[in-house]
């Protein structure tokens, strides 16, 4: 088995690096950090082979000290090391009748994984049919090594969350939630990278489901009476977290406010309480749809019909357009998801579902369930008969334009249920209540 590994690249036509993260697949089998590495595993001895790029002694002037290949076999902890330049040589040697390589789609980005390339792989014979879903699948579940990370990964996102609860008030912008989550990831856990690009939504802003990105950079000012959306997390030695918390800017919830928190949060629990191996991913993103429609017939927002009828009708996706989670680890979207896994559902708000696996014992997913008030989405659905006939329009526009919740906690699924990875933070009304009050 033949590997690539991410190599150094520069912005566009400059000469400034890009900080490197290595490629997860390379990073999951070797563990290496440093860029331009390719590895190679030997199916008949199970030995582990790295291959290191050969630097020029100025290496050692303008980028610090040249390393052995004693130095990296020490480090990785594999068997040989050669030079990337000998590649070719060294498995003539080892007379490897063929080279399993890695080819395949990433079913979230749609991107094909790009085959290793070296001078005289052409002398091999080559099979890049049989390794792509295999390796997805044996990162599915997590084993106990991967395990401390991901709960130490989690604990620091958490601490990190709470300091931005502590600064966050009115008047305040948005990226200076960013700012203090990044400072406090990188100041108290060591972790120089985020899994992803920061949401730091406020009011109106919070029904946009992934603000943060170059159009919308997190700068609009805090105002009294707006909901947070904080969805961030911190990255260490490759794998994140991923985590979103909620709340009122001034430190109180209005009653609007707790109904829409108070009906995400049901949500999040139930699924939670129902996890364990042999449970339907897609039977729980229907079960977090089925409370929110439950507690929106309650509140008045829906009416005229049951909750059959409605969600018969798509109304819960109207609320929660995506879907309720995904697998988690070396990538915030990991792999796995669609590998021997039923197809996607072809529904509205459920098409979105990163997964349709039954869970396993060892997975880590993400419970994000979302209560929004998108104006697109209500707008539709105002326009559909089908699902207007259900709608309390005059109850609906009390919340137009207040943005939405999302309450996102890490979870790995044990032998008889469930983990919760992201377990120290406020997420109840009166705990959000009380800690901003203290802080």
């Amino acid at each position: 088995m033949l590997f690539q590994g991410g190599s150094q690249e520069q912005q566009y036509d400059t000469d400034r690096d890009i900080e490197f993260q290595q490629e997860s697949y390379f990073m999951w089998l070797f563990g290496v950090m440093e860029a331009d590495f390719y590895g190679a595993i030997d199916v008949d001895t199970e030995q582990s082979i790295l291959f290191m790029p050969r630097l020029p002694a100025s290496y050692a002037v303008w980028m610090g000290e040249l390393k052995t290949p004693d130095y990296f076999k020490q480090r990785y902890g594999v068997d040989k090391v050669h030079y990337t330049d000998e590649i070719s040589l060294i498995l003539s040697q080892l007379r490897a009748s063929t080279l399993l390589v890695m080819d395949g789609v990433n079913s979230d980005s749609k991107a094909t994984f790009q085959i290793p390339s070296f001078e005289g792989m052409d002398q091999f014979k080559v099979d890049s049919t049989t390794l792509y879903n295999e390796l997805a699948e044996c990162r599915v579940a997590k084993s106990a090594e991967e395990m401390k990370v991901m709960r130490y990964v989690n604990q620091i996102s958490c601490e990190a969350h709470k300091e931005v609860m502590k600064i966050m008030k009115p008047g305040r912008m948005e990226y200076e939630g960013e700012a203090t989550f990044k400072h406090y990831s990188y100041m108290k856990g060591g972790m120089r990278f985020v899994g992803y690009t920061c949401i730091c939504a406020s009011g109106p802003n919070a029904a946009v489901l992934h603000y943060g990105h170059a159009g919308e950079p997190n700068d609009k000012r805090v105002n009294d009476g707006d909901m947070l959306l904080f969805d961030m997390g911190s990255e260490y030695a490759g794998y994140t977290a991923d985590i979103t918390v909620s709340f009122p800017a001034n430190g109180r919830f209005t009653d609007n406010q707790k109904i829409v928190y108070n009906t995400c949060l049901k949500a999040n629990k139930a699924v939670q309480a129902a996890m364990r191996p042999g449970v339907s991913w897609p039977d729980m993103h229907r079960l977090a749809e089925r409370t929110i429609v439950e507690e929106f017939i309650k509140e008045g927002l829906l009416i005229n019909g049951t909750v059959e009828e409605m969600t018969a009708a798509y109304m819960g996706a109207i609320f929660m357009p995506h879907g309720l989670g995904h697998l988690i680890g070396l990538d915030v979207h990991d792999v796995g998801g669609y590998v021997n896994a039923p197809p996607r559902i072809e529904e509205p708000g459920i098409k979105y579902l990163r997964t349709t696996r039954v869970l396993e014992e060892g997975m880590v997913i993400t419970v994000e369930p979302g209560v929004y008030f998108g104006d697109a989405l209500i707008e539709a659905a105002y326009q559909n008969p089908d699902q207007v006939k259900f709608m309390n329009k005059e109850k609906i526009e009390q919340f137009r334009g207040t943005g939405g919740v999302r309450i996102e906690d890490g979870v790995a699924v044990t032998a008889d249920g469930s983990e919760l990875l992201s377990h120290d933070l406020p997420r109840t009304v009166d705990e959000i209540e009380a800690f901003m009050a203290a802080n």
